[in-house]
């Protein structure tokens, strides 16, 4: 195997080239490094080709940890390549965990979408074992997810949700609920919606900025559709919905706790699809599910609900760190964690 490799960047040389690889997914985007860039990373491109064919490719984020130039890298759902190729594999590991030593980095993170169950994630695991790559406890992305297969005609799609949904999809369009297309003006509305939901339901989200920044590169860029749902004029619930090549990813929902008894989720679900299909996508990616299949995981509701849509429950093998300092890899994370909830219990002793 005769391969070069090299850095891009060019966005379109880019796209195109990650268009042309398995799975391609949207956080190996140019548009996801773009925007990193601009929250505490620097985006490094890495194509693979072999001849003109491009064989697999990796946007490597990497964070400084201060001034000694070290740092942490991220190679965020991928690298992308056919992970049958054991060759091409332990080529582009062979030159990623090289990377990672130049750059100084304390570790090199990837989460690529292999799945667990199947024979290549058995292989793929086996051989980041063999290299002394390890499960990460930072999952930073869901390990598992809940996908839909568009190809069928609508109506197939319909009945393939259970019934209960299929009932309240119809149920939301008999009580008003209107599903719209969003843009860049209802950015405020889209956060605001999202901020409500995570107040109500008890999860850490980052500032404003940081949100409105991520849709509006996406949107500008053609690779992110907001969809609002209203009753009467007022917005009740929102999904935005990011897509690459034949693939859509539900990445972000949220909703007011006004008309929930409309279900305006079940329709602002069957919209998006809708609009995913339209636009070719074959398969609608439902972004996160239980680490374990089990009724006690903190997810579970949010499993039932996706399921009931006809999605199919997705293990992956999650992500892996490869140590390029063994020491410095222990610090950062075993170390530092114990040191900062040490450092909180003293500020919290002190105030009490």
């Amino acid at each position: 195997m005769r391969l070069r490799r090299a850095r891009i960047d060019d966005r379109e040389t880019w796209n195109r080239a990650l268009s042309q690889l398995p799975q391609p997914h949207a956080l190996q985007t140019w548009e996801w490094g773009a925007f990193k860039s601009r929250h505490g990373w620097e985006t490094t491109r890495f194509l693979w080709q072999e001849g003109d064919k491009p064989r697999a490719a990796a946007s490597v984020l990497r964070r400084r940890l201060g001034p000694l130039g070290l740092g942490i890298s991220y190679v965020p759902k991928g690298p992308a390549l056919d992970y049958d190729d054991e060759p091409l594999l332990k080529h582009v590991l062979d030159d990623l965990e090289g990377l990672a030593r130049r750059a100084r980095s304390l570790f090199i993170k990837i989460d690529p979408d292999v799945e667990a169950d199947a024979a290549q994630g058995e292989a793929v695991t086996s051989e980041l074992e063999t290299r002394g790559w390890r499960f990460s406890e930072d999952q930073i992305q869901f390990r598992n997810t809940m996908v839909i297969d568009l190809t069928p005609e609508l109506d197939d799609l319909l009945m393939a949700m259970k019934s209960k949904w299929r009932y309240n999809v119809r149920l939301a369009k008999r009580k008003g609920v209107s599903i719209r297309e969003g843009g860049l003006e209802d950015l405020g509305l889209l956060y605001e919606m999202y901020a409500e939901t995570a107040e109500r339901n008890a999860f850490i989200i980052r500032p404003r900025a940081y949100y409105e920044d991520a849709w509006r590169t996406f949107i500008e860029a053609g690779r992110a559709q907001p969809f609002i749902a209203e009753v009467e004029g007022e917005p009740v619930a929102m999904v935005i919905l990011f897509h690459f090549e034949d693939r859509a990813w539900y990445m972000y929902g949220a909703s007011r706790t006004v008309h929930r008894d409309k279900m305006p989720n079940h329709r602002l679900q069957w919209r998006a699809m809708d609009w995913a299909k339209a636009q070719g996508c074959t398969v609608y990616d439902m972004w996160g599910a239980p680490d374990e299949l089990d009724e006690s995981d903190p997810m579970w509701g949010v499993y039932r609900f996706k399921k009931g849509f006809g999605s199919r429950f997705r293990a992956h093998i999650g992500a892996w760190d490869f140590p390029a300092s063994p020491v410095g890899y222990w610090l950062y994370t075993r170390a530092m964690p114990r040191v900062l909830e040490g450092m909180r219990w003293l500020h919290h002793r002190r105030e009490t």
